[in-house]
């Protein structure tokens, strides 16, 4: 059945509304040229978009032509302001944004061990607040959380998980209760990976698997499209994944003899010190350091070892799953680059018969926040750009 004339509208609103958020500002002619619609219809909606509030004149074109310049049109970019989190076991970083994206204010927060929940809550949620106002917000409309941990796929809320510091799952629910906004929370590996997949280094691919590397390891699994979550939201757990090399075996509790033990910070730095490599503290996880210091020394022998260790657990995923692509994430991906992908692609080629490229991110460890910033953008649009709203 043809759509009713309020229907293909919304649908022709929101076609225009992406097409300006992904472009940027345009005339009413290029939207003609890009929707296909005709010249009335294309009048029709940039008049409706102005009286809602959404789009503006931001400018205009075409001076060098004769006649009247047309006029150029915009989203508001402060039609709603964001907030991104980056939930880490040492602290937390945020942004605040507008509707386009663009950052506002930033902060970032650091953490002890030795600070009780109930204070770590409300430092977290005072810097936001504080933040926010830096930014000159009234108020959030979204806000995007990315933390370590398992989102109950159910309820999208983070799973008590043993290991992590109890103030992570207090402050998401504290958040969420008080704050005016929409709260979304999303495992950081899995942010990571949307990134690198919008903006990074898998922009040309529908299916890879993602594998972080940063003071822990995980991996995020993008196949057709989609984020793949699992029965449990454990997807992606490959620090449990038991492989060779390692002196034991992971159990339900502890990933200690998993892949883990030879690919999170603390097995790469023990790797280093055997080659003699050495590097300067930096911000991050120390293993990111002695790799970038090893690529940059051309220390080939470690390179080697690592890619190995690497290998392993890509050659896991990469027979069960197929993805024809795997990004190495995370700080610790980022300072390989290149270099180091291309040994562990050579490696892999010789594990497994599936053809697999093997890709350095892009993002680094800047990619959780920015998923994060992401996830808050598209939950604001979809309640903005849907028809009535």
């Amino acid at each position: 059945m043809p759509a009713s004339p309020s229907t293909a509208r919304a649908i022709n609103d929101r076609v225009a509304l992406q097409l300006l958020q992904r472009e940027g500002p345009l005339t009413a002619g290029q939207l003609k040229v890009m929707t296909g619609l005709s010249r009335p219809t294309v009048a029709d909606l940039v008049e409706r978009l102005q009286g809602s509030g959404l789009i503006q004149v931001v400018g205009e074109s075409g001076e060098q032509r004769r006649g009247p310049n047309a006029r150029v049109y915009g989203i508001v970019a402060d039609r709603a302001h964001l907030a991104a989190l980056d939930v880490r076991t040492q602290g937390v970083t945020l942004v605040v944004a507008d509707l386009l994206g663009v950052t506002l204010a930033e902060a970032s927060l650091p953490i002890g061990d030795d600070t009780g929940t109930e204070p770590a809550v409300e430092r977290a949620v005072a810097l936001l607040e504080r933040t926010v106002r830096e930014a000159g917000a009234a108020r959030l409309h979204s806000v995007g959380i990315g933390a370590p941990g398992l989102i109950d796929p159910l309820s999208g809320e983070l799973r008590d998980t043993s290991g992590l510091p109890a103030w992570h799952r207090r402050l998401v629910a504290a958040l969420q209760d008080r704050l005016p906004a929409r709260v979304v929370v999303e495992n950081e590996t899995n942010l990571a990976a949307l990134a690198e997949q919008r903006a990074g280094a898998a922009r040309d691919r529908d299916t890879f698997v993602y594998l972080w590397l940063g003071h822990g390891v995980g991996a995020a699994l993008f196949l057709d499209g989609r984020l793949r979550r699992g029965a449990s939201g454990g997807a992606g757990e490959i620090g449990f994944l038991p492989v060779p090399g390692t002196a034991g075996l992971p159990s339900a509790n502890d990933c200690d003899g998993g892949f883990h033990s030879l690919a999170g910070s603390a097995a790469i730095c023990e790797l280093a010190e055997q080659y003699g490599i050495e590097a300067a503290p930096a911000r991050g996880p120390a293993a990111a350091a002695l790799v970038a210091a090893a690529v940059a020394g051309d220390h080939a022998g470690f390179l080697d070892a690592l890619a190995h260790r690497l290998s392993l657990g890509a050659a896991a995923v990469a027979s069960v799953l197929d993805p024809g692509c795997v990004v190495l994430g995370g700080e610790v991906g980022r300072a390989g680059g290149e270099e180091l992908a291309a040994r562990v692609e050579t490696r892999l080629a010789a594990l497994t018969p599936l053809p697999t490229q093997v890709r350095a991110g892009d993002l680094g460890g800047d990619a959780v926040l920015h998923g994060a910033l992401l996830t808050a953008r598209e939950a604001a649009q979809d309640e903005l750009f849907a028809p009535g709203a």
